[in-house]
């Protein structure tokens, strides 16, 4: 059986998917010292997504927060791929596409394919079974649930999941990989929604039923949120943010896997993400982001 890696044998860091999740996940991993890989699926989307981070990074030179130097030696660390070929020296991955257990599958059998023996596999899911993912890769034992919180270079925590199979070296290689990014640790069972979505969902749900009935505008909601339970950010501005399909996926998961009413979804969540409104991706959602600079 091959050793499974240790921190000090963790240099190459690969991420799939370079959307929102997936570009904080590189910026931090290479903010962090490691090189990156960053693959989507197609050359160009993952170059899109380099730039992006380049992007980011150059507001905080301008902010005077970060050196042009430092921001140059960051990006330099990240590289656009769009072969799962080219993750062959890949130590660890995390994968953060959309949140599809079949998408994900698919996508960790492909790294699974190619990357060396003892390499870690991580998902940045926030609903789906891990021992389920584990199952379907021939190193379950080094599968692990890494799921970082939205916006990654921002948020400091890290829900670490561990699966059934999941080994003690590939959890401490996890935690220490987190630990050295700079984040705060919690590690959850491999149950449906793990410890932050488990509170979360009932959360918006609630407030979407609230806003269905009329009780309050989505403005109000949020204000009374914010300044009566001083959350920094009201229900739907956080639900624009996460991404509406995100938040309907999970909170079916959790009503299908519980059978418990309180994680229904809403009606006008379901109209909201069937007609395309999904947040500030897509330029509205609850709110409308339509005008805001891309």
């Amino acid at each position: 059986m091959p050793r499974e890696v240790g921190m000090a044998d963790i240099k190459v860091f690969g991420v799939v998917g370079a959307g929102q999740m997936g570009r904080g996940i590189a910026q931090v991993a290479a903010q962090s010292g490691f090189d990156v890989k960053l693959l989507d699926a197609s050359l160009e989307l993952a170059q899109q997504g380099v730039q992006r981070i380049a992007k980011d990074l150059t507001r905080q030179v301008e902010r005077g927060k970060m050196g042009a130097d430092e921001r140059d030696r960051v990006v330099a660390r990240i590289t656009a791929i769009a072969d799962y070929k080219d993750c062959e020296d890949v130590d660890f991955l995390v994968e953060a596409a959309t949140e599809r257990a079949e998408l994900k599958r698919a996508i960790l059998q492909s790294a699974d394919a190619v990357m060396k023996p003892g390499a870690i596999l991580a998902s940045n899911t926030s609903s789906i079974s891990l021992t389920k993912l584990a199952a379907q890769v021939k190193r379950p034992t080094q599968v692990i649930g890494m799921h970082f919180m939205n916006p990654v270079p921002v948020m400091k925590l890290v829900e670490i999941v561990r699966a059934l199979q999941t080994s003690d070296e590939a959890y401490n290689v996890t935690r220490d990989i987190a630990l050295r990014m700079g984040k705060t640790l919690i590690t959850a069972k491999d149950v449906p929604g793990f410890i932050v979505n488990r509170m979360l969902i009932p959360f918006l749900n609630e407030a979407c039923f609230a806003l269905q009935e009329g009780l309050g505008t989505a403005e109000d909601i949020d204000k009374g949120a914010k300044l009566g339970l001083n959350h920094p950010m009201g229900p739907f501005e956080l639900a624009d943010l996460i991404g509406l399909d995100t938040v309907l996926f999970i909170a079916e998961v959790l009503h299908r896997e519980f059978g418990d009413d309180k994680y229904r979804p809403p009606t006008i969540l379901r109209n909201y993400v069937a007609a395309g409104w999904l947040g500030r991706k897509s330029g509205r959602g609850f709110y409308d982001y339509s005008q805001e600079k891309r």
